[in-house]
């Protein structure tokens, strides 16, 4: 019997592991949006994967993987920021870019102004707002994004509209070309 048990605990491990690794770009893309320091992300990324493996017994199967990791991660990332700002920690490193994450395809200087602005952005966002924010530009669908939030669809909606606006108004205010 003790070899049936082990082996369970081993399946059950390596499943986690398979899961985790399939999408282990969740857990980087949460980790630069609310780290702002190369050793921060570093670190809340093994915090994401640690509440993860803890979280594991409880997950539902019959949810989607990745709806029930992006919860865990955003949570874990949400208490992670809220500890950081409690501590009034400064750095100096741009808030919200791992180098490592970028895309490996050349980029232009206005693509690399424009993840720059936006990482900024996305680092002047509350919380909640930056969560919402990341789900959306990963394609997450309105339902999904409630799910993992815990919102409404109409609330999710209304929230992403609201961001919208806020970001074209921030990118209008910064790109010389469209101020009068």
């Amino acid at each position: 019997m003790p070899t049936h048990a082990h082996a369970s605990g081993h399946n059950r491990h390596a499943e986690f592991s398979a899961l985790l690794h399939e999408h282990r770009r969740i857990v980087f893309k949460v980790a630069a949006a609310y780290a702002s320091s190369p050793a921060d992300r570093e670190d809340l990324a093994q915090e994401i994967a640690t509440q993860l493996w803890r979280a594991w017994p409880s997950y539902d199967r019959a949810r989607r993987f990745t709806t029930w990791m992006y919860r865990v991660a955003l949570n874990t990332a949400m208490t992670h920021a809220r500890n950081e700002a409690a501590r009034h920690r400064f750095t100096t490193d741009l808030p919200g870019v791992a180098i490592e994450d970028l895309p490996a395809e050349p980029r232009t200087n206005a693509a690399i102004d424009d993840m720059l602005l936006l990482s900024q952005a996305m680092a002047s966002l509350g919380r909640h707002d930056r969560a919402l924010l990341l789900l959306y530009l990963e394609a997450r669908s309105t339902a999904e994004i409630a799910d993992i939030l815990g919102l409404s669809s109409s609330n999710v909606t209304t929230r992403i509209g609201r961001l919208k606006s806020a970001l074209s108004q921030r990118f209008a205010d910064t790109n010389p070309e469209t101020r009068s």
